[in-house]
């Protein structure tokens, strides 16, 4: 074989090469749009910092602070408590080594432990992931109370009718809170699918009124942030002229009295649609004063914010069929999902809400018990053991 027709041969398998590319890239940009790939290109990857990347509206810090005790004595973990761990008798080690930024432990209303890595400080604010979502079900449980929407049991359809003809007239708000939609959204990271975009798109309302269905609702458990998306959407639309992120301003933030300012990341500027299922940015302290009204049933000083009830089927197992829940949960041991709620023990009664890379809030209703853990990534620990982790400092406090 000749030196030209090697150089010929090498020329057409690059055109091919090129040619696959340039019909991927024109397969993605009409399935994504130009302005969601611009965006995935140049930031990669969703992080904590996602917030200071895109459009947001800003929630201010409350006019009447709420401040936390601080313990004059701070927590200490004994040494066999932490042998699992590898490391023995030093917690601030093991969060140092895994990658956190903040890390709170409160009992009651006083801080027993707080730590701040890797430049953050206590009115740092970051993104806190899916955390978002057990916020959104505050929301609607709000909404509830004030008349705005009628009942968990209410159509989505009644403010989505866009969806009737893909099959939603029956998927009520009860079904999305507990993630048995039936919607055949998937959770991946396939640039070409729903996910990814649904992250990055600029046209969020557009992409929502995209999703179909696959089976009846109420008949299966999969986990799929495109069912909080339906619920910020659905609570955008009977809200009216009020943002979600002012009727959190008004429900949350200021009866809260939280100290630093948080993000709701809309999905473009001016009329922007909140990512209700990802990205609210807060600070520890604040986020950890949302899991103070949970833990006080919905009573923050005194004041009824969220129905009692509501707070108390939010963080109940979901009655769903065993048998129905998709093998892969059953494994992990994650059958026990409330309203947008993890439950991490029935025995103990003790309930989290989970956010991508290590982002926890973790309540124990028995010892009276906050955490806050929050970090760039898990770092060399899995999910549940984190949460043994937090289980570990409870018992150590009860």
């Amino acid at each position: 074989m000749t030196a030209n027709m090697t150089r010929k041969r090498v020329i057409r398998f690059l055109g091919v090469v090129l040619g696959v590319f340039l019909l991927a890239m024109a397969a993605w940009i009409a399935i994504a749009g130009p302005v969601t790939i611009f965006r995935i290109l140049r930031y990669g990857d969703t992080d904590i910092d996602d917030f200071s990347h895109y459009p947001g509206r800003e929630l201010r810090a409350s006019e009447s602070a709420f401040h936390f005790d601080v313990s004059e004595s701070e927590l200490t973990i004994s040494a066999p408590a932490l042998t699992e761990f590898e490391v023995v008798g030093n917690l601030d080690k093991i969060l140092e080594d895994n990658d956190s930024i903040a890390f709170l432990v409160l009992k009651g209303d006083t801080i027993l432990y707080e730590r701040y890595y890797q430049g953050h400080s206590s009115s740092s604010i970051s993104q806190i992931f899916s955390i978002s979502k057990s916020l959104t079900s505050a929301l609607i449980g709000m909404a509830i109370s004030d008349g705005i929407l009628q009942s968990a049991d209410q159509a989505v359809t009644d403010y989505i009718p866009e969806l009737i003809p893909a099959g939603f007239r029956a998927v009520s708000f009860r079904d999305l809170l507990t993630m048995t939609s039936g919607s055949s959204y998937l959770e991946n990271d396939n640039p070409f699918r729903g996910h990814v975009i649904l992250n990055f798109t600029p046209e969020l309302e557009n992409k929502i009124l995209d999703f179909s269905m696959e089976r009846k609702p109420g008949d299966l458990f999969r986990y799929k942030s495109g069912d909080n998306a339906l619920l910020g959407l659905a609570l955008s639309r009977a809200l009216g002229q009020e943002t979600i992120t002012a009727y959190t301003q008004r429900r949350i933030w200021e009866p809260l009295g939280m100290q630093d300012q948080g993000v709701w990341t809309i999905d473009h500027q001016g009329d922007g649609l909140e990512k209700t299922w990802c990205c609210l940015a807060a600070s520890a302290r604040d986020l950890a004063k949302f899991g103070r009204l949970y833990l006080g049933d919905g009573s923050w000083n005194g004041r009824q914010l969220l129905a009692v009830d509501w707070v108390r089927e939010s963080t109940s197992v979901a009655q769903i069929p065993g048998e129905l829940w998709p093998s892969d949960y059953l494994e992990a041991g994650w059958r026990n999902y409330g309203f947008q709620w993890w439950l991490a023990s029935q025995e103990r009664g003790d309930f989290f809400a989970l956010g991508k890379d290590g982002q926890f809030l973790y309540l124990n209703p028995e010892a009276d018990l906050t955490i806050v853990r929050l970090g760039w990534s898990s770092g060399d620990l899995y999910s549940s053991q984190w949460i043994k982790l937090f289980q570990v400092i409870a018992d150590e406090l009860s």
